[in-house]
């Protein structure tokens, strides 16, 4: 084999060896990238499970305070857990929230309310209000069970 062949095949292999290196340095950023996306993402996903865990005690305390409608209460609950939880709706502590809100749920809220006839929202009023009562006891059982109960 002459030198020239020698050479050329030097070069080759260090060309190689650069273009190589440079494949793996792309890699090697890509797969950094994508690692640090991943720890954001997992970091915005506590931060949001903190927030709704935080915001169910809050309501729980709220509830048990008087300071909110047990109605209302539970349906936010039960939403919050809907996210953060809901592996609890089976537990039968906190079965009401889901009672509550699926006996609510057809009732209008916010906007809505402001179309309806005063005298059918009185009456559904009504009914939110007697359910309340049906369930007070079990509502405030649930939710200092909530305030007891440790997240994961």
């Amino acid at each position: 084999m002459s030198t020239t062949t020698q050479w050329i095949f030097i070069l080759a292999g260090l060309a190689a060896i650069l273009w190589l290196l440079w494949f793996i340095r792309r890699q090697h950023q890509k797969l950094s990238f994508h690692r640090l996306q991943e720890q954001e993402q997992q970091a915005r996903y506590q931060d949001h499970r903190n927030s709704a865990i935080e915001s169910i005690q809050v309501i729980a305390r709220a509830m048990l305070a008087g300071q909110v409608e047990l109605s209302e209460g539970c349906i936010r609950v039960k939403v919050l857990l809907d996210s953060v939880a809901p592996e609890l709706h089976e537990d039968e502590r906190f079965a009401v929230f889901n009672h509550l809100y699926s006996q609510t749920q057809h009732m209008p809220t916010h906007e809505a309310r402001k179309e309806v006839d005063k005298r059918f929202l009185f009456k559904l009023d009504r009914q939110r209000w007697q359910l309340e009562n049906d369930h007070k006891v079990e509502i405030l059982t649930a939710s200092k069970a909530l305030l007891e109960h440790q997240f994961h």
